[in-house]
């Protein structure tokens, strides 16, 4: 029978040498230093994306309770009055969401005061770091 080159003895196959397992791991390493930061920068954007797109959801219901209630709901009623029917609300005619209010893409409640500093009522999320101010990602995000 000849001897083909894929059938060898157990003893004479050659493996890889631990240098060229080593050259690999560093390539791979370096890789992934250089993808991984701009990878993860993209998910900080996408998270501040997904804020302002449900902040511009909660504004449409806003409205649309607005319009039929005669008013934005209080400080105290709060996004909830979009999804439940607060009491003595004779012209809700809700719900304004399919669901509960999500809270905001790093899990915090969204900020929502009635009458607002700036306009009739200010939504705000404390953006990643859950605190007033920062840079970036920790960056306040309102709806105006």
């Amino acid at each position: 029978m000849p001897s083909s080159p894929y059938l060898r003895n157990p003893r004479g196959e050659r493996g890889f040498t631990l240098l060229e397992l080593l050259v690999v791991m560093v390539i791979i390493g370096l890789l992934a230093a250089y993808v991984g930061p701009r990878y993860f920068s993209q998910i900080g954007k996408s998270e501040i994306k997904v804020a302002k797109a449900q902040m511009d959801a909660f504004d449409k219901a806003l409205e649309q309770y607005r319009l039929d209630v005669g008013r934005f709901p209080n400080t105290e009623q709060g996004l909830a009055a979009l999804y439940v029917k607060p009491n003595n609300e004779t012209k809700w005619a809700g719900p304004y969401l399919k669901k509960a209010p999500p809270p905001d893409p790093w899990g915090a409640p969204y900020q929502y005061k009635s009458p607002g500093e700036v306009n009739e009522f200010d939504l705000i999320s404390f953006g990643k770091d859950g605190r007033r101010g920062g840079d970036g990602e920790d960056a306040d995000i309102s709806f105006n």
